[in-house]
């Protein structure tokens, strides 16, 4: 069922990403779920596409971080505002959320791009579900430090976790002495990763979600099994990786 939103805010961040907050009646979601918005067209066919939730589920806005897709026609339509009607599922979906977590001492957030997405809802809504872990340690990957919109509140939720939530930023396409460079599946294979947040990543005490890109998730899953011998997890043998592709 499609319900129709009333737009709140529109943030363009850069030439490339956006945030857009809604405000519509849908049904209570869990932090790290996704749902889906659509448009109709003037041919009457309807358009959507899947986004997960910034925003923790108690916030009544409803906040999506977005990337302009070259050629995507909802992307494009929805960056340069020429909707004038944007609908959400009432319904939430996806299972990448802490019910899905088996116990552990570290939990292991990776993100890339807008992947950062549920990854925030999860913090921001702070629930008992998280005091099961000692530390959480979120890897947060763009391509340029221009893309970093959403290290602001970050910061801010480190301030709150104290001592118990680490970040590190990389980057992949620029170089800055603040940040890691490279990518993701290398920093872990060199210990570079583990050893610039100073926590082991090992099958022992961490598990790793993961979030982002296709690519990223497959060779950073064969990374973890080959070197740390972390299996991914399901609901019929847990393991140690959890994982949310984005397209």
């Amino acid at each position: 069922m499609w319900l129709q939103t009333k737009i709140i805010k529109f943030k363009k961040w850069n030439q490339k990403l956006f945030t857009i907050i809604l405000t519509a009646p849908i049904l209570p979601f869990k932090a790290g779920q996704f749902t889906k918005l659509s448009f109709i067209t003037e041919e009457n066919k309807r358009i959507q596409n899947a986004y997960s939730f910034v925003n923790a589920p108690k916030n009544k806005n409803l906040e999506f971080y977005i990337l302009l897709v070259p050629n995507g026609v909802f992307t494009n339509f929805l960056y340069n505002m020429k909707l004038k009607k944007i609908f959400i599922a009432k319904k939430s979906s996806g299972y990448f959320t802490l019910d899905e977590i088996p116990i552990c001492e570290n939990l292991w957030m990776f993100a890339t791009g807008t992947a950062i997405g549920p990854f925030l809802s999860i913090l921001q809504e702070n629930s008992l579900k998280l005091k099961k872990f000692k530390k959480i340690i979120v890897i947060y990957a763009v391509k340029f430090e221009n893309d970093l919109n959403y290290l602001f509140l970050l910061k801010k939720l480190q301030i709150l976790y104290q001592n118990r939530l680490f970040f590190q930023i990389i980057l992949s396409q620029e170089k800055n002495k603040k940040f890691l460079f490279g990518r993701i599946p290398n920093l872990i294979k060199n210990f570079v990763l583990e050893n610039s947040v100073g926590i082991q990543l090992n099958a022992k005490n961490s598990h790793v979600m993961l979030c982002g890109n296709p690519g990223m998730i497959q060779e950073t899953q064969h990374i973890l099994k080959k070197y740390r011998n972390m299996n991914k997890n399901l609901r019929s043998k847990p393991g140690h990786v959890t994982i949310e592709k984005y397209w």
